[in-house]
């Protein structure tokens, strides 16, 4: 009987851990594959206080397993200090390593963002999206945004992690090319805020504004369809003209994250050899990784049994807007009580109570 390619093999580059490991023969990674795939990855301090202590089984992989996941928009023409968070997620594994839960914050959120020294952030309040922003001031670069972000979530939420990764949305065009494109459900038909056509071809909206010529709308249409890199990234970043706005844009990047590593599992990625390092060398150029110290291949193995199906899309704030009396986005009672399951691992028992938390 074949054994399931794990998750952690399948979504590679979207979790953060790049090793090519095998597909429906089970594991045909290698020692010498790992190190190849490590070896293009950035590998920063990206967690800071936020992460776990000894304690709370921080070096230890036999207990719950929870991952920060950053998106950032890194083009050229923006300085390092000058970024955002566009993305955030936090993954659990449970401590049977069965079931893989991806719970996306709304970059809106109210947070009391702590005092940063690095950066010579005061404290205050902030959107979630911001506190990357005050972390990476003064030199403090993407592993001070990551940090102070990954300390604000903590007293936000309780969750420390284990480890975390930036992920340049530039470079994860790249992975997407890498896989040969994802197939995509669009279920609203929507403008994009970032893209037109110019002379038939994707572009930028400010590099299509400098070159003075003609201009064309992208629309992505209701249906599905393979979409080629560019497409399903820019389809899964937009936000407005969505009827939940920022709800909807998680749920579409979680899309997006379910359907590579459907792709990655089904396309025979992991077994040729010549889309291998192709797939590798697009990922060294898309992330900067944090294992919490423990090496990334006992990442890999300790993750085996989990597959593509074991993936839980989870809802905060039930998908919809939830303010406070200012006005201002803040996480809603069942939203809390869904981080105190993680904290305790009880996110299965909290999903068969609340199974509208589930993104369908």
């Amino acid at each position: 009987m074949q054994r399931r390619a794990p998750l952690w093999a399948k979504a590679v580059v979207v979790l953060g851990t790049l090793l090519m490991l095998g597909s429906v023969g089970g594991l045909v990674g290698s020692r010498w594959l790992i190190g190849t795939a490590t070896g293009a990855v950035v590998q920063q301090n990206l967690l800071g206080t936020g992460k776990k202590t000894p304690a709370q089984g921080g070096t230890d992989l036999k207990g719950p397993i929870d991952v920060l996941l950053l998106g950032v928009d890194a083009r050229k023409r923006w300085a390092v200090d000058d970024l955002r968070a566009d993305t955030i997620i936090v993954l659990h594994i449970p401590a049977a390593h069965d079931r893989a839960y991806l719970m996306s914050i709304p970059r809106d959120t109210e947070v009391r963002v702590p005092a940063f020294g690095r950066s010579g952030y005061p404290g205050g309040t902030a959107k979630a999206t911001e506190a990357f922003f005050h972390g990476a001031q003064h030199g403090g670069g993407w592993a001070g945004g990551a940090q102070l972000l990954a300390q604000t979530l903590k007293y936000a939420t309780g969750v420390s992690f284990d480890g975390a990764a930036i992920i340049d949305f530039g470079g994860f065009r790249g992975v997407i090319e890498a896989l040969g494109g994802v197939r995509m459900c669009v279920d609203q038909r929507v403008r994009s805020r970032h893209m037109v056509y110019v002379d038939g071809r994707p572009t930028w909206l400010a590099d299509a504004r400098r070159s003075g010529k003609p201009t064309r709308p992208v629309w992505h249409e209701k249906g599905c369809k393979q979409m080629a890199g560019w497409e399903a990234l820019d389809y899964a970043r937009q936000r407005y003209g969505l009827t939940n706005g920022d709800y909807d844009r998680q749920r579409h990047q979680q899309q997006l994250i379910k359907a590579m590593v459907r792709t990655a599992g089904t396309a025979g990625v992991l077994t040729n050899p010549v889309r291998v390092n192709r797939l590798i060398k697009a990922a060294g150029k898309a992330f900067v990784l944090d294992t919490g110290g423990v090496p990334i291949a006992d990442f890999v193995f300790t993750l085996k049994r989990i597959t593509s199906g074991d993936m839980v899309m989870l809802r905060t704030n039930n998908g919809t807007f939830n303010g406070n009396s200012r006005g201002r986005e803040v996480f809603s009672t069942r939203t809390k009580e869904m981080f105190a399951a993680v904290r305790q691992d009880r996110m299965g028992e909290f999903v068969r109570r609340h199974p509208a938390v589930v993104a369908r």
